[in-house]
């Protein structure tokens, strides 16, 4: 793997903070908000679509000199080894989203160990690597299953980013906090959260995803340059791969709300990845947070006196 030292990475070397990129690597069919119109038993049966999305996403990083964590579904691992392979070789860490994308919220602690333990056997066998990170389908951990933390740590996992300090219909725990911490006390799995934006006294969705396509550019760089150059932190940024894919098959009998979710701007989501790499600096999970995983107390980056990017 090559080094590149191009035009996007003097740029973005005017910052001093290094973000984490994370992809949740999942198909078009088995988002959750259309789980109602999606039957699992009929996944098996779809053209998936994951292998040539994730390809792309592999080349665009390559392009940027960026380095990734992948979220990866143990049921997508186990239909298509060979690109969970390619995600490792290209120097991206390998991480769990579970086996079959159940929210957490709709499972019980015996449940959930079995299907991370299964997802993660699974990832580790394929990938030959130790997986560390996990996070929870539709982000479906908060106040009411913070047990499943405990069950990540008896299971060897090091870290979670499943805990999204917002509101939302779906998911969201607004009190947690914004930064990395131990929810369940020292010793405890680390959670690293999905960036947000604190303001008003509300927190704002900064991370990426959805909310990544819908407002302007210039909003989410905003967001993101504010994180950085004033709080001093990292920002924990994702996307899923069926987002680069306008092409994806139209699910019918979808609701106006979850229509406008899913499809709004997908035919501008690559490009916008393109500019993000550019602006600002990014590494794996693994490493952005490499003393906080040691134990080491986190440390704010002095915000940067940097231009603004144009």
């Amino acid at each position: 793997m090559t080094t590149r030292q191009g035009q996007g990475r003097q740029v973005s070397d005017m910052q001093g903070v290094v973000n984490a990129l994370t992809v949740d690597v999942e198909d078009y069919f088995q988002v959750s908000a259309l789980a109602p119109h999606i039957p699992r038993e009929s996944w098996s049966h779809r053209a998936c679509r994951v292998e040539r999305n994730l390809d792309r996403i592999l080349a665009l990083f390559e392009r940027r000199d960026a380095r990734a964590t992948f979220f990866t579904l143990g049921w997508i691992a186990e239909r298509y080894p060979a690109a969970v392979r390619r995600i490792v070789e290209c120097g991206h860490e390998l991480a769990s989203h579970g086996y079959g994308h159940e929210r957490v919220s709709d499972l019980g602690p015996a449940q959930f160990h079995a299907d991370i333990t299964r997802a993660k056997a699974l990832l580790e066998d394929i990938g030959g690597v130790a997986v560390k990170g996990y996070r929870a389908p539709s982000f479906s951990i908060g106040r009411s299953n913070l047990w499943a933390l405990e069950v990540l740590a008896e299971t060897g996992h090091r870290y979670s980013s499943s805990i999204y300090p917002v509101r939302h219909d779906h998911y969201g725990m607004p009190e947690a906090p914004r930064h990395p911490h131990r929810p369940t006390g020292r010793g405890g799995i680390l959670e690293l959260p999905p960036a947000t934006l604190a303001l008003a006294g509300r927190n704002l969705p900064a991370a990426g995803g959805g909310y990544f396509r819908l407002l302007p550019y210039a909003a989410s760089r905003g967001a993101l340059n504010r994180i950085n150059r004033v709080e001093g932190q990292p920002a924990v940024f994702y996307f899923h791969p069926w987002e680069i894919d306008p092409g994806q098959p139209r699910i019918p009998g979808i609701g106006l709300k979850t229509r406008f979710r899913h499809y709004l701007n997908l035919h501008r989501m690559e490009a916008r990845l393109e500019r993000l790499l550019h602006d600002f600096r990014w590494d794996r999970m693994d490493q952005v947070y490499a003393s906080a995983l040691a134990g080491e107390p986190q440390q704010a980056t002095p915000p940067a006196a940097a231009p603004e990017l144009a």
